[in-house]
């Protein structure tokens, strides 16, 4: 399974670049990161570091716009994934992108498995069914990505399924169990992911007892 880092902080993606196989990002992360105004440079920089895809997403709302920014974001990198909406304007600029340009897209926000369908039968690269949204309004997000893995299985769809909005280390081995290709994670959970306080307790025990032999 892929595993994303969901950052635009560069500290962060330069510490943890050597166990994640690309990036995502969204409008809010680079709103906080203060460098709203010079975006394009901040992906770029992101681009040169990270060496798998770079999941990049459009602020416009139609799909005319939706293309031409697609387009330019494609530009910046040979890496860049540009990221579109499940709505109908993001679905039409996703399969125009895809068929016309051959540019990948991952098709974010999806809350259905018939959103899902329709994403595959776009084009879209990848799938992000934000599973900790549906947990916290008391659906159970990885049902959803249950559904996904059934469908895309039953027709041989080529997106790949792209967990998203993840909470813990649970999303992430439960999304890993249920097939899920790839998952997006907050730098916390990739960290808690690495740690485990029994390893460094065992470590521990292991330097102190090596070191009363000496």
């Amino acid at each position: 399974m892929e595993i994303f880092l969901d950052s635009v902080n560069l500290k962060e993606i330069n510490e943890l670049k050597e166990f994640i196989d690309g990036i995502t990002t969204n409008p809010s992360l680079i709103a906080k990161s203060g460098r709203k105004d010079k975006y394009e440079d901040l992906i770029g920089e992101i681009c040169s570091v990270v060496k798998g895809s770079v999941s990049v997403e459009v602020v416009a709302n139609n799909h005319e716009d939706m293309i031409e920014e697609g387009l330019r974001l494609a530009e910046i990198a040979g890496n860049i994934v540009v990221k579109l909406p499940l709505t109908r304007e993001g679905l039409i600029s996703c399969k125009k992108l895809w068929t016309q340009h051959k540019i990948p897209v991952n098709i974010t926000l999806c809350f259905s498995p018939g959103q899902a369908l329709l994403a595959a039968k776009a084009g879209a690269c990848f799938i992000s069914p934000f599973v900790g949204r549906l947990d916290d309004i008391g659906y159970d997000g990885l049902s959803l990505v249950e559904d996904i893995c059934t469908i895309y299985s039953n027709y041989g769809f080529d997106t790949k399924i792209l967990v998203a909005s993840v909470r813990s280390p649970t999303h992430v081995i439960e999304a890993a169990r249920l097939g899920a290709d790839s998952i997006t994670v907050p730098a916390k959970v990739l960290k808690q992911l690495l740690n485990h306080p029994l390893t460094n307790q065992g470590l521990a025990i292991f330097e102190k007892d090596w070191s009363t032999k000496q």
